[in-house]
């Protein structure tokens, strides 16, 4: 979907296939069949935008064989798909029944993160619509922050300059630019825009005219970082916001009570981390890896790696196991669907997303990012009564949450183009 920004200039707005996760060129095939061209039949569009996941094992068939991509670039345009940005952040295995810890591995100071998301770029340059010559990739925010010393980070951040010397070819050769965005997450070396800030621009600087950032609406709001701040300090300090991921998470006001913890217990669930947070009444973040880790279900495994970032509170006075202290509201990283909040007591974070996206393309300045991405996962991970049953009922889903990231584009002065 496009919209033309009161400045002109168009803004793209996706929504991410990793909730279809496919590992193979034929299983991305059938994505589009069976699930990317049936939201754009019920948004009544003739084109929508989709944020791909390409797997290892799928970008590599794609860059050695010409006739695959052609194939690829050929189902896209019958099927009225566009691409002009692709999740770069899982690299295999997002459709496994445990991706936790994994999803952060290969990271930025191994080899194959360099490889793949430069054959992503590759790809991208491919894939774009004819007249759209800008292109973005959504990355791993560096690591994960265990064992991640300076040693590491300095392999992280020279992997990050030959990338953009990469890029800087790559468009030498096809005429497009590709830009690549560090999307910070709760856990991760990089969890918040202000440590992007840090990472990119220390000596030597990685180049910001190929490597920004990349919002997610979830992860901001999880970590509790007030998007106007931390955006403006990304623009005095020249980082760009390559793209957003729209998305919202779990808010619970009050984690003392006994209902809003069953709640929350609810959307625990052995297949991705729910990384859970508090602010403190003076400011301080306390964290842990996981939302069953945070009611204090579960002890962490020998070997395993995580923890809590921050102090664990013991919350005697309820009798309760060891956890995050309930004397503030928590946030969970639990991509919710956007039109579809958690019943009371628990609510989303969507005012965050408001909040960000009218900070982000809000008619008041040129857009800080033209490229939008709508990424709720996390459909199947649902408690077990919120789940799609059918893809029919998901293909509705992510059409209403289309539809709403509409509406709040068209609320901010935007308007849809055909």
């Amino acid at each position: 979907m496009r919209f033309r920004h009161p400045d002109g200039s168009t803004v793209h707005l996706a929504y991410c296939t990793n909730v279809h996760p496919a590992e193979t060129l034929d299983g991305v095939l059938a994505q589009l069949r069976d699930h990317c061209e049936p939201v754009r039949k019920r948004l009544g569009r003739d084109r929508l935008g989709i944020g791909l996941w390409l797997a290892r094992a799928a970008a590599r068939v794609l860059t050695v064989d010409p006739s695959a991509l052609r194939l690829l670039r050929k189902e896209l345009d019958s099927r009225g798909l566009e691409v002009v940005t692709l999740n770069g952040f899982p690299y295999e295995g997002f459709g496994d029944s445990d991706v936790k810890y994994r999803v952060y591995r290969p990271d930025w100071t191994e080899p194959a993160r360099l490889e793949y998301t430069a054959d992503l770029a590759r790809l991208l340059t491919a894939l774009l619509p004819d007249d759209v010559a800008e292109g973005t990739i959504s990355t791993l925010p560096l690591a994960w922050r265990t064992n991640f010393d300076d040693h590491r980070r300095t392999t992280a951040l020279d992997a990050l300059r030959t990338l953009a010397a990469r890029l800087d070819a790559l468009q030498d050769t096809t005429g497009r630019s590709v830009r690549v965005g560090l999307e910070p997450e709760p856990g991760c070396t990089v969890e918040t825009l202000a440590d992007a800030l840090d990472a990119l621009t220390g000596e030597p600087g990685v180049p910001a005219h190929r490597i920004g950032v990349c919002v997610d609406t979830c992860h901001l709001a999880t970590s509790f970082e007030e998007p106007g701040p931390a955006l403006d300090a990304l623009d005095r300090a020249g980082i760009p916001v390559v793209k957003s991921q729209l998305s919202a998470a779990l808010h619970a006001e009050h984690p003392e009570r006994a209902d809003v913890r069953a709640a929350l217990a609810a959307f625990a669930e052995p297949r991705f981390l729910h990384q859970a947070r508090t602010r403190t009444a003076d400011g301080v973040l306390l964290a842990t890896d996981d939302l069953d880790e945070a009611l204090g279900r579960r002890e962490e495994a020998p070997g395993q790696e995580g923890g809590a970032l921050g102090q664990e509170g013991d919350d005697g006075a309820l009798g309760l196991p060891t956890g995050l202290p309930t004397g503030t509201p928590w946030r969970a990283h639990f991509h919710v669907p956007l039109h579809a909040p958690p019943q009371p007591p628990l609510t989303s974070t969507l005012p965050v997303l408001q909040d960000t996206l009218a900070r982000l393309v809000g008619p008041a300045a040129p857009p800080r990012t033209h490229h939008l991405e709508v990424e709720t996962y996390t459909w199947q991970a649902l408690p077990p009564e919120l789940r799609p049953r059918t893809r029919a009922r998901l293909a509705d889903g992510i059409a209403a949450e289309l539809a709403l990231a509409r509406d709040l584009l068209t609320d901010l002065g935007l308007k849809e183009l055909p």
